[in-house]
């Protein structure tokens, strides 16, 4: 939930969200260890605390994190692949179509719709998770005339080309969908906060009696966990948010079926 809310922030307000987060916190644990009232307690409870203590909280914190990292960061490599498998396809369809010796022209003007319904339909419906039935229609309708046996006079082999790149599509547009339909794991996000929370606790006990430090530690750590955080967050969804793939690459192949037809 709390992702999916970041999602929909600009760039500078997930940053801003986060630093905002951790400025209170660090806030709260110098007032905490510093203020007359409170500070006896927290000398007692940081009393014999070293920071081999800190070490294994954070060691904890950088595995976690770096497993978020790598699971975001291949769902985006992921994503962009299937995309340019789509378009390597859709040209593949488009070729076979004019290397064949019958007439392919209603595959072609198929193929040109299908692109259309996801440059336009498909990709903002993406953002929600979401399919486009346009698209699913005409990509029903170009398997319907791919799969017409009038094409098979062209040869066995080149129609089996052809039915295979289309087919390929159809397993590539469910996979861009379930990549999209995803949805982030919360659990993970959360374990990730409190490990960092308590990161932050360790390190304040740790410096509990030099204030500067203290505040220098704290500072520098909580810039920096914003920094991974952000950076990860934008990442997590690969077709939402900030850094969402755009459908350019199927665009371009738009643009070339469009010049061939013509």
């Amino acid at each position: 939930m709390i992702l999916g809310l970041w999602l929909d922030l600009p760039v500078w307000l997930i940053f801003t969200s986060l630093g905002g987060i951790f400025t209170g916190a660090v806030v709260v644990l110098v007032l905490l260890t510093n203020l007359p009232w409170t500070r006896s307690a927290m000398l007692r409870l940081g009393t014999g605390i070293v920071p081999t203590y800190f070490t294994a909280i954070s060691v904890l914190l950088a595995l976690l994190t770096g497993f978020v990292a790598n699971d975001a960061w291949e769902r985006q490599r992921q994503a962009a692949r299937v995309v340019q498998n789509e378009r390597s396809n859709l040209l593949a369809t488009h070729d076979l179509s004019l290397a064949t010796v019958s007439d392919m022209a209603e595959i072609r003007a198929a193929l040109v719709d299908y692109a259309d319904a996801l440059v336009a339909d498909e990709w903002p419906k993406m953002t929600d998770g979401l399919s486009s039935p346009r698209a699913g229609t005409a990509l029903g309708r170009l398997m319907t005339v791919a799969a017409d046996p009038k094409h098979g006079v062209s040869g066995q082999a080149a129609h089996a080309l052809l039915l295979d790149a289309v087919m390929n599509l159809r397993t590539a547009r469910g996979e861009r969908l379930a990549l999209a339909d995803a949805q982030g794991d919360q659990s993970k996000w959360l374990t990730l906060m409190i490990l960092a929370g308590l990161t932050l606790v360790a390190i304040g006990l740790v410096h509990l009696e030099r204030p500067v430090a203290q505040v220098t530690t704290l500072v520098l750590f909580s810039a920096a966990m914003v920094t991974t955080l952000g950076v990860i967050a934008l990442h997590e969804r690969p077709f939402d948010g900030p850094l969402a793939l755009s459908p350019a690459p199927i665009e371009r192949a738009k643009a070339v079926m469009l010049e061939g037809r013509d």
